[in-house]
């Protein structure tokens, strides 16, 4: 039995305007440099620190917007909460509503796409501890844009 101290959450976090929550910052997407995307936040609702170990965020992608093309050994399971879009998962395309749901397996490329009429604003459920994810090398961009579909879609 772990002897850390649990890191007490919230209890309750109130919405003070559409899609944001008081005390929860406005984040840049990524932290880190070299990494292609366009009109994406995300703000951390849950930490997934102490007892929870999970982390529970809200992404918003702006109209006409992405996110990174990539990939990692974690799961994502994802909620439309505003808008519309596309994601792909592998090598698949789904259109996205609000509402819909997405489970975007280990090791497989997925990138989410917001329509130019709408922000896409989405919740994704991750593991706390979770690896750092990769972008395509060369090789893998062209063995995924072998399919018209894909290649049209994806942005690098």
């Amino acid at each position: 039995m772990s002897t850390d101290t649990p890191t007490v959450l919230p209890i309750h976090i109130r919405q003070t305007a559409p899609f944001r929550w008081d005390g929860v910052p406005l984040l840049a997407y990524k932290e880190e440099g070299g990494t292609q995307f366009n009109g994406v936040t995300r703000q951390v609702l849950f930490g997934g620190s102490g007892q929870l170990a999970a982390q529970l965020r809200y992404f918003e992608v702006s109209s006409g917007g992405y996110s990174t093309l990539e990939r990692h050994a974690h799961v994502h399971a994802v909620m439309i909460l505003r808008g519309g879009g596309d994601v792909l998962v592998g090598a698949e395309i789904f259109p996205l509503v609000t509402g819909d749901l997405v489970y975007v397996p280990p090791l497989t490329w997925h990138q989410f796409r917001a329509t130019l009429a709408e922000p896409l604003g989405f919740l994704c459920l991750v593991c706390a501890e979770r690896d750092k994810p990769s972008r395509p090398t060369a090789a893998e961009l062209a063995s995924l844009c072998t399919d018209d579909r894909v290649a049209a879609f994806v942005r690098v």
